[in-house]
């Protein structure tokens, strides 16, 4: 039996419990115990009672007292804020512990791709929806191609029931939510890597009849933009309702609230609820040549909220969730590589979605 370090015991740290505590419910037998790390005691408290899950009180920024809980342990997964997360990586490095997060921010990853040149274990980042599954499937859809012209990926965890003016309810991190809204965006166009605006590329797309708008934020290609070389154009773009990216361009431009990141994620933690009634698009599209013939090629996915195990768990949970749990589990069965920096593109396709946690996505 392994056991794994997680740090963050927040809404996708409870799913990240469920699924690695009780690992033989899903195929194959218990393989892991969970030890979950948080600063805040009421998180600790909430954690469920489970003969193969332990409690610990931590302080990442302490080096030392997050030296002693890395000791022994096969793997941790970072599930905390994005601010805390290189402190996580680096103390990861150093103790010679695979490490996994599910962060979406570019400049931790690009630190952690650097701590990787060195590590003796596994480096992997960025291992949640998107970026993480977003880029699995992508290349997958981008497979058969001789030659890839345009690759578009799209995801949008949403409410089932919109009722406020937003259209959105949370469903996951709030900052990590904001900061994908305010930072630059990496994208390709026309064969050049560039950094493009957030909440731009505005576009709007009807799927199964319901209407979507499809805008820029941050971080969800991960590496592909220096991994796919040749591609013309290449971006991610998140999906909302009708008129979400209007009132975000009002509240962060016009309102100047982007100037003051925790101000509005204090905004959003106040006046908008938490919803566990979900549902997570996803769409790919690929556009090149397939022996010399112009193609098309898409992919669609749609996750929703449902019951495991007797709970009920949102879509976002359960699909971030189990990204990061599938590519842990494909480390432990030597799938993937042992150490070093790990793509998603390296992750195939095939064998991600027969994982018993990848197999959610299917």
């Amino acid at each position: 039996m392994k056991d794994v370090l997680l740090v963050g015991g927040g809404k996708i740290g409870a799913m990240i419990i469920e699924l690695l505590a009780n690992s033989g419910s899903y195929g194959g037998s218990n393989d892991y115990r969970v030890i979950v790390a948080d600063r805040s005691g009421d998180a600790l408290r909430r954690v469920v009672r489970h003969e193969r899950v332990e409690t610990l009180a931590l302080d990442v920024a302490d080096e030392a007292a997050l030296a002693r809980a890395l000791a022994g342990k096969f793997a941790v997964l970072s599930a905390a804020p994005y601010s805390v997360t290189l402190a996580i990586a680096k103390g990861a490095a150093k103790a010679g512990v695979h490490y996994f997060d599910l962060t979406e921010d570019v400049a931790t990853t690009h630190q952690v791709l650097e701590l990787a040149r060195t590590s003796t274990a596994v480096m992997m980042p960025q291992c949640g929806l998107a970026p993480g599954f977003i880029s699995i499937l992508g290349m997958h859809v981008a497979g058969p191609f001789d030659e890839l012209e345009e690759l578009r990926l799209r995801v949008g965890a949403l409410t089932q029931f919109p009722t406020n003016g937003l259209k959105y309810n949370l469903t996951w991190s709030t900052a990590g939510l904001v900061h994908e809204y305010l930072q630059g965006c990496e994208a390709v166009v026309d064969g050049n890597q560039r950094i493009v605006e957030p909440l731009e590329g505005l576009e709007t797309f009807p799927l199964d009849g319901i209407d979507y708008e499809a805008f820029n934020t941050s971080g969800g290609l991960g590496t592909l933009c220096e991994r796919l070389k040749g591609v013309r154009h290449l971006n991610y773009k998140t999906v909302r309702y009708p008129g979400h990216c209007a009132i975000l361009k009002l509240l962060i431009h016009d309102l100047k609230l982007g100037r003051d990141e925790k101000l509005l994620v204090r905004i959003f933690d106040e006046a908008l609820p938490v919803s566990y009634d979900d549902v997570v698009l996803i769409f790919v599209s690929a556009i090149g040549r397939i022996d010399g013939q112009l193609r098309q090629k898409s992919a669609v996915r749609k996750v929703y909220a449902r019951e495991l195990n007797g709970q009920h768990w949102s879509g976002i949970q359960i699909t971030t969730a189990s990204a990061i749990c599938a590519v842990l589990d494909m480390v432990r069965e030597g799938i993937l590589p042992q150490s070093g920096f790990i793509h998603h593109d390296e992750v195939d396709f095939d064998r991600f979605i027969r994982n018993r946690f990848g197999r959610h996505y299917a």
